[in-house]
């Protein structure tokens, strides 16, 4: 094992184990550097990695600590990964994301109050209303993601925001279908705000899911080439 795999994973094992944990500083390097029986420069190296992956922060004039551990710094590696998937990539990640938000939208429905269905209300509307492609794909995300939020599952919304992240790049709504594209998404949206304002996790469950597949399908069939957009 190289010396630099070697830090990593000692370090690694001492986050694992408890040794150190979330917020906590880093030991001074020589410390380290014995414990590990690495140069400081393969530990400087695995500090980078693994700050790479979330789990470790380097603040400025202060050092290296270990993160928050939060799912969404933790997932950040994989994020990075799915950004660049081809087409037939990201409609292979749609099962997992349709069996993701599906769970989700049935727990928001067991938990969302008034406050989050008006939020959807408004973002629907503005849905409805616009005509400006970026905007979209903007109001598109926060509307999904806000169902995955009060989901209540800090996890699950931040895996489902990493899945939903690439299809960003893919657009429907600059192709002839895209009048009969932008009705069904909002007959999706609609039913699932409904279901949610219900209190009926199953309904919520099949609206979502019915919304994704039609989604897929669309890409299926159109197969859209990416184009790179703003970051979420």
């Amino acid at each position: 094992m190289a010396a630099t795999d070697t830090a990593a994973s000692g370090l690694r094992a001492m986050i694992a184990g408890g040794e150190l944990v979330a917020g906590q500083q880093l030991p001074p390097e020589p410390e380290l550097c014995a414990r590990l029986g690495v140069s400081r420069g393969s530990l400087r190296e695995a500090v980078r990695s693994l700050a790479a992956l979330g789990m470790l922060e380097s603040r400025h004039g202060a050092g290296t600590f270990v993160s928050g551990l939060r799912p969404a710094q933790m997932l950040a590696g994989f994020a990075a990964t799915v950004d660049v998937l081809p087409l037939d990539g990201l409609l292979e990640l749609y099962d997992v994301r349709r069996a993701l938000e599906s769970h989700a939208a049935a727990l928001a429905a067991a938990r969302a109050d008034e406050a989050v269905v008006a939020r959807l209300r408004a973002l629907q509307d503005r849905l409805a209303r616009t005509e400006d492609e970026e905007e979209l794909h903007t109001l598109d995300r926060e509307f999904h993601a806000t169902v995955c939020e009060a989901s209540g599952n800090e996890t699950l919304a931040a895996l489902a925001g990493v899945l939903r992240s690439r299809g960003r790049h893919y657009s429907v709504y600059g192709t002839p279908e895209a009048a009969q594209v932008r009705a069904l998404s909002d007959l999706g949206h609609e039913a699932l705000i409904d279901a949610l304002a219900a209190k009926d996790p199953a309904a919520a469950s099949a609206a979502i899911s019915a919304h994704l597949s039609r989604t897929e399908n669309w890409l299926r069939r159109l197969r859209p080439s990416p184009v790179v957009r703003g970051t979420d």
